[in-house]
C-alpha cells in the first residue's frame, strides 16, 4: 500500500500535522476527512470578532483551496466518518466512501454540552456555541433579543456576554459555582473577571443552579433557578464546557479516558493510529488531561507528524490561553493544576498579573492586559527556568531582565 496519511477532522490539529507533514518533505498521500462544509477555520472568533459582526466566515479559514491544493493535502469538506476498521487500515464515511490508511490520525475535537432534552423541550432560543453554523445562529438570534442568560461562566459565556452587553442587552451570567471561571483559574482572577462584567453592566449570580425553563408558543421565555428566581430570558446561551469527541476511537476499541488515551507522541493504543487536539488525554504531570486551546492543538498536530515521519519529538508543552471581554486581554501562560498560593502583582495601571505558585515556584501566570508579563513567562516555562515567589516581591526586580539573563537561549 502507498503510504497515505488519513486525518479524520479538519480543524486547527489536523491543519498543523498536515502541514508539518508536508514541510518535512513527507511525499505519500495526505487526505483531511471533516464534516463541516468549511476549510480549516479558526474557531476562537466566533465568540468574539465573527459574534460581532467584524469578520466574516470566509475570513476565518486558515488557508484558501489553492494552498490546499498546491500542497497536496485533500479536504474532503461534509464527510463525516462514521467507522474505523482497524484490521482493513481503512475509515468509512456516512456516505459510504472508504479510505485506507498506512497511519489514521483522529483530530475529532470536542462539542459543546448540552442540557437534556428534558429541561429544554425543544423550546427556541436555548443555543450553544461550537461552530460557524452555531455561531450564525447566535447572531441572529441576538439581533432580536432584548434578555440575554448565559448558563456557564467560562471562557465562552464570559466572551459572548460582553459582546451582547456592548449590543445593548440585558445579560445575566449563571454560575453553578461560587466563581466564574472555577476549573480554569484562581480566585483573583475571577473576582477582577467579575468585577469587570458588574461594572460593564452585567449579572452575575454564582452559587445559582437552573432548574427549569418557561416557553411560549415554543420559544424560551424564562430560567428558573433552584432559589425560586425566574429569570426573563429572548435567549439563553448555554456555555458549560465541552466534550470530547470520542465515540469513534472508542467504538474502534481504542484507549479511551476523558479523551483518547495517548502516549507523550500523541500515539494511541493502536500504533498506526494517531490523536491530537481537543479530543486527546496526554501525559502531564502526572496525569492524564486535555486541553481545548489553538496552542494545544497546534503544537500536538506538529508533534504527530514528526512521530509519522520518525523523528519523534516528546510533547512538553507550555499551556497559554487567552480571552478577550470589554477592553481586556485575559492571557494564560502555564498550567496551574496543583498550586498552593497566588501573588497579585499590579504592573503598570491597568495591568495585572496573578501568579500560581507550587512549593514557593511560579507554575502559572493569569494576566491582565498585560502582554509583556505573559510573554515573559511563556519564556520562563518553557526553559524550565526556576522563578521563586520571593523574587516577584522584591521592590527592584525586573521580570524582563530576568527573562533576557535566566532564559536565555544557550548553546
Amino acid at each position: 500500500m502507498q503510504d497515505n496519511v488519513v486525518i479524520v477532522g479538519t480543524g486547527q490539529a489536523a491543519l498543523s500535522c498536515a502541514v508539518r507533514l508536508r514541510d518535512s518533505g513527507y511525499e505519500g498521500a495526505v487526505t483531511m476527512l471533516g464534516d463541516e462544509p468549511w476549510l480549516p477555520y479558526q474557531r476562537p472568533p466566533l465568540s468574539k470578532a465573527y459574534l460581532k459582526g467584524e469578520t466574516t466566515a470566509d475570513r476565518l479559514e486558515f488557508r484558501p483551496q489553492e494552498f490546499f491544493a498546491k500542497a497536496g493535502i485533500v479536504v474532503e469538506r461534509g464527510s463525516r466518518v462514521t467507522s474505523v476498521d482497524r484490521n482493513k487500515r481503512s475509515v468509512t464515511t456516512s456516505d459510504g466512501r472508504s479510505y485506507s490508511y498506512t497511519k489514521l490520525v483522529l483530530t475529532t475535537g470536542s462539542r459543546a454540552r448540552t442540557l437534556p432534552d428534558a429541561m429544554t423541550h425543544g423550546l427556541e432560543g436555548i443555543l450553544t456555541l461550537r461552530s460557524i453554523a452555531d455561531a450564525d445562529r447566535l447572531r441572529r438570534a441576538l439581533a432580536d433579543a432584548k434578555r440575554i442568560v448565559v448558563i456557564g461562566g467560562g471562557y465562552v459565556g464570559l466572551e459572548v456576554a460582553s459582546v451582547a452587553v456592548r449590543m445593548g442587552h440585558a445579560v445575566t451570567i449563571v454560575e453553578m459555582a461560587d466563581r466564574v471561571l472555577r476549573r480554569v483559574a484562581g480566585a483573583p482572577t475571577a473576582e477582577a473577571i467579575e468585577e469587570l462584567h458588574v461594572r460593564y453592566g452585567a449579572t452575575i449570580l454564582t452559587n445559582a443552579l437552573l432548574t427549569a425553563f418557561s416557553g411560549h408558543s415554543g420559544k424560551v421565555a424564562g430560567a428558573a433557578l433552584e432559589s425560586g428566581t425566574m429569570l426573563p430570558a429572548d435567549l439563553v446561551l448555554v456555555a458549560i464546557g465541552g466534550m470530547a469527541n470520542v465515540e469513534l476511537a472508542a467504538e474502534a476499541g481504542l484507549t479511551v479516558e476523558n479523551g483518547i488515551v495517548v502516549d507523550k507522541f500523541g500515539q494511541t493504543s493502536d500504533a498506526d493510529i494517531y490523536a491530537a487536539g481537543d479530543c486527546a488525554a496526554f501525559p502531564f504531570g502526572g496525569r492524564l488531561i486535555r486541553i481545548e486551546s489553538v496552542q494545544n492543538a497546534i503544537e500536538q498536530g506538529g508533534v504527530v507528524a514528526n512521530a509519522i515521519l520518525g523523528s519523534p519529538v516528546e510533547y512538553e508543552p507550555v499551556p497559554w490561553f487567552w480571552s478577550d471581554q470589554y477592553d481586556t486581554k485575559l492571557q494564560t501562560a502555564g498550567l496551574a493544576l496543583d498550586y498552593d498560593d497566588i501573588l497579585t502583582v499590579s504592573t503598570e495601571p491597568g495591568c495585572s498579573a496573578f501568579w500560581y505558585f507550587r512549593d514557593g515556584l511560579a507554575v502559572a501566570v493569569d494576566t491582565m492586559n498585560d502582554a509583556k508579563t505573559h510573554m515573559a513567562a511563556r519564556r520562563i516555562f518553557g526553559a524550565r527556568v526556576a522563578l521563586r515567589r520571593e523574587l516577584l516581591l522584591k521592590p527592584d526586580f525586573n521580570l524582563m531582565q530576568y527573562v533576557r539573563t535566566a532564559a536565555a537561549p544557550t548553546g
